[in-house]
């Protein structure tokens, strides 16, 4: 049996088993009514896609989210190589841009309403900013941890910065950037249903919210599996290409599956 497999089989066992417990333990007193349980779950979810009110909310949530995300990672992106290739700016910026991350962005969410109402607009932004300092921080370390001495050794050689930034930071600073990128998918995720939580009549934070107004325990959890599975479709999105950008790390990893 192969590795892929026992990975696959203690998964599902871990799964099945936690499930399992879940359904028992929640017929312990009125715990059914604060945790609901996992068959209860499952008919409010599967009634969520008969009625199609899945596929619609879900979509308006990820274009949200994808919108938000791709704004906030070409800034992030692109700010974290300025700054990371200017010493003296990023110096001056330093402190602004610690205050500014140092601010929970869900806390813009009512001034973001006041500024751009209670439409899209509103929800693209607050996932953009959630995403953008993510992957600001990673593309800048990776651009200030390229080595110093290759640097050296490309600009003796008549490199411009052009030629230095596609040749040797960029390729040495997308496994950083990827980085950032993955672990702002959530974040992306977070900004779109928390502007949909304060204002919004549709997406899946609405059927959260409504949910959670209405004490439908099953439907608050079935609106959150709702969630996990857009994430994780945008999760492999974000993977596959980085797979595609970075075949060396393919290579790399197979070598050591093999070793």
């Amino acid at each position: 049996m192969s590795r892929k497999l026992y990975l696959f089989a203690a998964r599902t066992a871990l799964l099945v088993l936690f499930l399992g417990a879940w359904q028992v333990g929640s017929t312990v007193g009125k715990l059914s009514f604060y945790i609901s349980t996992p068959s209860e779950i499952l008919k409010s979810f599967a009634a969520l896609l008969v009625s199609g009110d899945f596929f619609f909310h879900s979509g308006i949530t990820a274009i949200e989210a994808l919108a938000g995300f791709i704004l906030g990672g070409i800034f992030g992106v692109a700010s974290g190589l300025l700054l990371g290739r200017s010493t003296f700016l990023a110096e001056v910026l330093d402190p602004f841009l610690t205050a500014f991350y140092s601010l929970p962005k869900v806390a813009l969410g009512p001034l973001f309403v006041l500024w751009l109402g209670i439409g899209i607009e509103m929800k693209i932004t607050l996932a953009a900013v959630t995403v953008f300092f993510l992957v600001f921080l990673n593309t800048y370390t990776g651009v200030r941890s390229v080595s110093r001495e290759q640097l050296t050794v490309i600009k003796l050689m008549g490199a411009s910065e052009r030629h230095l930034l596609t040749k040797l930071i960029v390729p040495s600073a997308l496994t950083w950037v990827f980085t950032g990128l993955r672990l702002s998918v959530p974040y992306a995720l977070i900004g779109a249903i928390v502007g949909e939580i304060i204002a919004s009549n549709r997406g899946l934070g609405y059927l959260l919210s409504s949910a959670a107004a209405q004490f439908d325990t099953a439907g608050v959890f079935a609106a959150l599996v709702g969630i996990i599975v857009l994430a994780m479709l945008l999760n492999l999105a974000v993977k596959y290409s980085e797979g595609l950008l970075t075949p060396w790390k393919k290579v790399e990893a197979d070598r050591e599956v093999t070793v």
